[in-house]
Formats: C-alpha cells, structure tokens, sequence
C-alpha cells in the first residue's frame, strides 16, 4: 500500500468553489487524498478524495432515509480516521450538518468525558450520532434519555435503507457544521458556519496565508474537532487538492517525533502546530533522532492557537538545523473558531518577528512601547511578543479600549475584527452571540491585543489577564517563570486570580511536579515564588500538585478557567471552609462559568 501521490492530475484550484461538496466533486477528479497512520508509524489507510466522495454519497442517501429535515444537526465523535471523514461529508451532501464532537478523554475521566458529551448534544440538538467503536458504549450512555433518531457505530449506519432520489447540494447561505469552541473560559459553544463563511476562509488561507502551490503536501497530528485541524487540514487541503497524511494526536503526544518523522518521509511542505507541539518535540528527541530526519522540504511550519513564547521555538529552530529545518518556515497567525480558522498571517519566508517591548510600562499603562536587546531603557527585562501579520484580504480589525473608542497604535485593548468569514453566531443561543457580535459585524473577540501599523500583535486572552496592584500580570509569564524550574516541563504550570480575604487579588500558580520529598517540594516552591517576586514584584501562592492533575480543553489546552475552580475547591477542602478564604474574582468567574 502506498499513500496517494503529491503531484496531481488535474489543474490546481486555491479553495474557488461555492460549497463544500463542490470542492470535493473537483478533488475527486485526481489522484489525491488523505492517508492514515498508525501508532507505529506505520501506513494504515489510503482514503483517495475520489473513493472519499463515492462513499460519503452513499452515506448520505442512508442519512437521508433516517432524517428528512434539512439542516438537522448529525453529532460525529471526531477520532482520527477515514470514518470521520465519510461521515462529515455524507452531511454535506445530504443537506445535514455535521457537529465534531472531542474524542479525547482528559484528567476526569468517563464520567466527566460523558457529561460533556451529553452537555454538546443537548445544545446542538442532535438528531443523529455516530462513534467508532471504542468512543460508541461512551456515546450511547451520553445520548441515554434523549429523542434520538439513530445513535450507532460506523458500521451501523451501512446497514441502513438508502433513499432514493437526487442529493440536493448545500445553498451558500445554509450551514456547513457546528464547530465547538475549545471550552478554555467557559462551556464551549457551537459556532455556526455557513457554506460561504468557511469557503471564503478557505480561499484566504489557502492563496494568501500559505499560497499553495501544486508541490505541497500536508500533515497534521491536530485533532479533527478542533478549528485548526479541521478547517486548517481537513477542509483546506481538500479544497485545494493536496494530499494530506494524518497521524493520531494519541500517538504523537506519546511519541512526538513521529510527526517530524512523517514530514521527512513524505517531504511534505506545510504542518501546523500550538506552540506547546514544538515543544514536545524538541524535549524528546536525541542526537540519533535528528541524525535520521531531513525537513528541507518543510516551507511552513505553522503556528498558533495560544499565544506564541519565541525562545522555545528559537531552540527548536537550532535543534533542528542539522537535519535542515529553516527558521524561516516559522509562519505566525492569528484565528478562532468565529471566523472560520484565520483572521491574519505573518509573511512568509521571514520567520518569526518579534517585538520587544518595555515590561513595566505594560503592566503599568497598558503601553507596548518598543525597546532594543533583551533590557529596556529603565534597566528592566524586555516583553517579547511575537507579531501575527497582516490581516487577510477583506478582514479588518480595531483595537478598542474600556469604553468602546478605538485606540491609537502600540495601546493595547480589545480586539474586535470584522470579515466575510465572521460566524452567524453561537447555535441556539442568541444571549451569547449578541454578547460578542454586533448588528454591524464586529466580533468581539475577547484577546487583548496591539497594533503595529496594519500588523495583529496578541497579548493574552482579556479574561486571563491577572491585575495585582493595578498592575496587569500575564498568566504565561508567570507560568514561564516556573517551567525555567529544572523538572517542570512546558504545560506544567497554570497561572490565573483569587479574590483574596483583603478583597484585592491573589496570584496562583499551580505547578505539577514528580513526587519529591516535602523539603525538596518546599525548595522549588521558594525558588518560583522568589522568581516572581523579583520578575514582577508580586507575591504569589504557590500550589504544587502531581503530575496529569492539571485540566485541559478538549483541544488540549490548559484550562485556567477549571484549574481556578479546581485550585479554590482544594483550598476548601483543606480549610474546612465551604466559602474559602479565596475565591475567583467575581467578573471573571461570571464569565468563566456561564
């Protein structure tokens, strides 16, 4: 078995297509496709676009026969694998939206995997759900006393009648799926995304944020259920015609390289990943690993969904240059879920720039006022941000203070952005979308963030923001301060605010740590406390816990806003004090928990 080849037979199209299944009729014309890797590397299914569009309308006529509304929500547990994709676009052909549910199951276990199941399926008012074997005991316990019309396996679905009769194809303005949030502040929500929405989105990123061209190939480890690995490797390299290989997010958080590996191997040309997955990677390779990789082929090497730290991915960079990975691939961008995938990218061929600014102005005015070197003109350690580009073409944005007026560059306040690809608004839930989307299109977004120019820099989520003193703290920076601890790993400290008995704010940062003895325990807990009183001149409580305790979303990204209620349930239990002696701030926890 070999995977579907790199070069086509047919003429590239950059994403120029009205619907989803337009893009994929056009595909289904070449050699093309999606290819599946196992756990051991090992090529597991080759899913040409052409045998992908047989079976999705066959699919189709069988969903038909079960739900004849047009528009009906079709709940998909998005495990890694060519059944997703047969599902997701049997919905498009059938006139059904499809909902990607997480197939991930994080710190909580069943229990909680199944509540949150159950929670996704009530607000998307599924009809119709579908899971792999191993998810479907899960999915059917999720779905128990609910009115559904059909709840299976893969399988299942192909023992059902087909209904006859002509697929009628989606209309622009209907909906192509129901994309959840990651849930890192609250609950996730389903954005709704029409045909053109996501179409146009396509089209940007696809000509102008990476300009495909007909000798790249993709891979991806990112998980189906989140934006940037659907839109970003399901829907663009299909609508651009491109192979794409995919490996589990299982197996490569077990074995990184594995990624890296798979580039080399297939010479693809383009893979995104959060920064947390560069990371990964460079903490686990060896000198024989590096040995046996050549990543010259690699031209973008994406990154984003959280905010960027430059000096991990500098080191990647040099780890790497041996097996001929250019920094210059590095491609910073700026997206979410309400618009698609991708509001801005930086240049390409330029790598990563960086902006340093002056750290005591910035948490004293909320001024990114530029410096040269690494120490600012007042003798304090620079700021590094990293700048995400321009806006794509038809995107505009503004950065707006307290009260709405919009601020003048290097100010830093809210961003607000507006484009053809911005959401129609949360599913089911008009409170939360006339909370965050205005009658004339603006999109609050709710990061902070700056300009430079035309140029996007983003600072931080607004409601992560920590204020001590009247001084803004940024949770990253504290939990960089402890991950420079000898033995705390990246994504083993999580930063956030309690109310604190005097009524001001209290920093926290809980830490995952191996089991040590209590003096050694102590120790590190001293010694990240003495790092942030010197960087930031800010008491803050130090929580050490043990390893996997920290939660995560389901794109699996730390949750401050779980860790926050997490931290102050412990601090009760230990005080025997219901109320606590701390609690969240009061805004910050009504927003947090709905």
């Amino acid at each position: 078995m070999k995977p579907t080849p790199t070069k086509n037979s047919i003429p590239l199209c950059q994403a120029e297509f009205a619907s989803l299944t337009e893009a994929l009729d056009y595909a289904a014309q070449g050699v093309t496709g999606m290819n599946f890797y196992g756990g051991k590397g090992d090529l597991a299914t080759v899913l040409p676009y052409k045998r992908l569009r047989r079976e999705a309308r066959m699919l189709a006529r069988r969903l038909q026969g079960l739900v004849s509304e047009r528009g009906a929500r079709v709940a998909i547990v998005a495990e890694t694998g060519p059944e997703f994709m047969r599902f997701f676009f049997a919905c498009q052909y059938a006139g059904l939206v499809p909902v990607p549910l997480p197939a991930a199951i994080h710190i909580g276990g069943h229990k909680v995997y199944i509540e949150n199941l159950r929670r996704l399926l009530d607000t998307c008012r599924a009809e119709v759900a579908a899971a792999p074997d191993t998810y479907l005991p899960l999915l059917k316990e999720a779905c128990r006393g609910r009115d559904m019309r059909f709840v299976g396996s893969h399988e299942d679905f192909d023992g059902l009648p087909a209904k006859e009769g002509p697929l009628v194809p989606p209309g622009s303005q209907d909906l192509a799926y129901l994309q959840y949030t990651s849930g890192s502040t609250r609950f996730p929500r389903g954005v709704m995304v029409t045909q053109s929405q996501v179409m146009n989105n396509l089209h940007l990123i696809v000509r102008h944020g990476l300009g495909v061209v007909e000798s790249d190939r993709a891979v991806s480890w990112l998980p189906y259920y989140h934006d940037m690995g659907l839109v970003g490797f399901v829907l663009a390299p299909l609508a651009s015609q491109m192979s794409v290989d995919y490996l589990n997010p299982r197996s490569f958080a077990i074995r990184p390289k594995r990624w890296l590996a798979l580039i080399a191997r297939n010479r693809a040309s383009l893979s995104f990943s959060p920064p947390f997955g560069y990371e990964l990677c460079m903490q686990n390779l060896r000198a024989k690993d590096i040995a046996q990789l050549d990543l010259r082929s690699w031209r973008v090497a994406g990154l984003g969904a959280e905010p960027i730290r430059p000096e991990p991915l500098q080191g990647f960079a040099e780890l790497l240059r041996p097996a001929g990975f250019d920094a210059r691939a590095f491609v910073a961008g700026y997206g979410m879920a309400e618009c698609s995938l991708a509001v801005s990218f930086s240049p390409l061929d330029q790598g990563l720039r960086l902006d340093r600014v002056d750290r005591e102005q910035l948490a004293e005015s909320d001024q990114a006022l530029p410096v040269d070197g690494r120490i600012s003109d007042r003798g304090h350690a620079a700021k590094v941000f990293v700048d995400c580009g321009r806006a794509l073409p038809g995107y505009e944005f503004e950065i707006r203070g307290a009260h709405g007026e919009v601020v003048p560059e290097r100010a830093i306040g809210t961003l607000f952005v507006r484009g053809p690809s911005v959401m129609s608004g949360y599913f089911a839930d008009p409170d939360a979308t006339r909370s965050v989307l205005a009658a004339d299109g603006w999109l609050n977004t709710g990061d902070r963030a700056y300009r430079i120019g035309r140029r996007l820099v983003i600072t931080g989520r607004e409601k992560d923001m920590i204020i001590i003193n009247g001084r803004n703290v940024w949770p990253q920076d504290l939990e960089s301060l402890a991950e420079a601890e000898p033995g705390v790993r990246t994504g083993d400290a999580s930063a956030f605010a309690v109310r604190h008995e005097t009524g001001g704010e209290q920093a926290v940062l809980v830490i995952q740590c191996r089991n040590v003895a209590q003096a050694e325990a102590d120790q590190l807990a001293e010694r990240v406390r003495a790092r942030v009183l010197r960087a930031w001149g800010i008491a803050c409580r130090i929580d050490l816990v043990p390893r996997n305790t920290l939660p995560r979303t389901t794109s699996g990204k730390l949750s401050r806003t779980r860790a926050c209620r997490d931290y102050l349930e412990r601090r009760a239990l230990e005080t025997g004090d219901t109320a606590g002696e701390d609690t969240a701030p009061p805004a910050r926890r009504r927003c947090a928990l709905g």
